[in-house]
């Protein structure tokens, strides 16, 4: 896989809008469902529901337990640093949920094999080697 079709990968789709603002991804982030948002956009919907349990996909109802940050500096030439605190706040709060229910493992098992796979090959990768630990492990346990 070349590096550009890895770049390309990484971020939303070029067509595709935010669900909740419908406009352009800002600091795009995806879901553990494989949905795009906006990173504050979702850190909003959260705040304004219950902040003691994770919030819903707005297209599929899942709970989201893990939000990923693009690490495309195209997309994130303008991000907010109060922002990405939130975000690793909320995944060191809902990430490490080992009560979901074995179903909803099972789901989150293709985006976090596709994940561990394109951050172990890519040597640019943003994620630190704690959360590739954390998700080796829990896809190992599931």
């Amino acid at each position: 896989m070349d590096s550009r079709r890895m770049e390309e990968e990484e971020g939303p789709p070029s067509n595709d809008l935010c669900s909740i603002c419908h406009g352009n991804f800002q600091n795009p982030c995806q879901a553990n469902c494989s949905h795009w948002f906006c990173a504050n956009c979702i850190m909003l919907l959260w705040r304004h529901s219950s902040a003691i349990q994770p919030c819903k996909c707005p297209l599929c109802r899942r709970p989201i337990n893990l939000l990923v940050p693009t690490n495309n500096s195209s997309n994130n030439s303008d991000d907010d640093p109060q922002t990405m605190s939130d975000i690793q706040t909320y995944n060191r709060i809902f990430g490490q949920q080992s009560n979901a229910p074995i179903t909803q493992r099972i789901r989150d098992l293709p985006f976090l094999l596709r994940r561990l796979f394109r951050d172990f090959v890519n040597p640019n990768t943003s994620l630190p080697l704690v959360i590739r630990a954390r998700v080796f492990i829990t896809v190992s346990s599931s």
